[in-house]
């Protein structure tokens, strides 16, 4: 069965860096689109950035462009978010997320992913 299991938040002061893990099994990763939402307390669960299965498009939520990056590893089964700059509204818990073969049109919806990893904790102190 298809696995996600994130890594890699923690606490951070704002200017600083993480770099989130999502390391998949149970899937033909290369054949999955693979994307971040993140949750803050009180508010709706939302897209931050995904990454095509064919891993030629990427897709960002506007307040995270130029500052998060994310890319693929399928040798490794693998998907990094990387995070400059952080603020303090990036404090949420991130989830990684997955889709066989989803359409690039389709990366930023919610309701188009099958799959969603248990979620790890970044904070984000101001």
């Amino acid at each position: 069965q298809v696995q996600l299991v994130e890594s890699g938040g923690g606490l951070v002061q704002a200017g600083g860096s993480l770099r989130l893990s999502c390391a998949a099994s149970g899937m033909p990763f290369s054949e999955y689109a693979i994307g971040w939402f993140r949750q803050a307390p009180g508010k709706e669960r939302e897209f931050v950035a995904a990454i095509g299965w064919s891993g030629s498009r990427t897709v960002y939520l506007d307040s995270v462009k130029g500052r998060f990056t994310i890319s693929r590893d399928n040798a490794k089964n693998t998907v990094y978010l990387q995070m400059n700059n952080l603020k303090s509204e990036d404090t949420a818990v991130y989830y990684c997320v997955a889709d066989f073969r989803l359409h690039d049109y389709n990366l930023a919806q919610k309701g188009a992913y099958d799959y969603w990893g248990q979620g790890t904790q970044v904070t984000v102190s101001s």
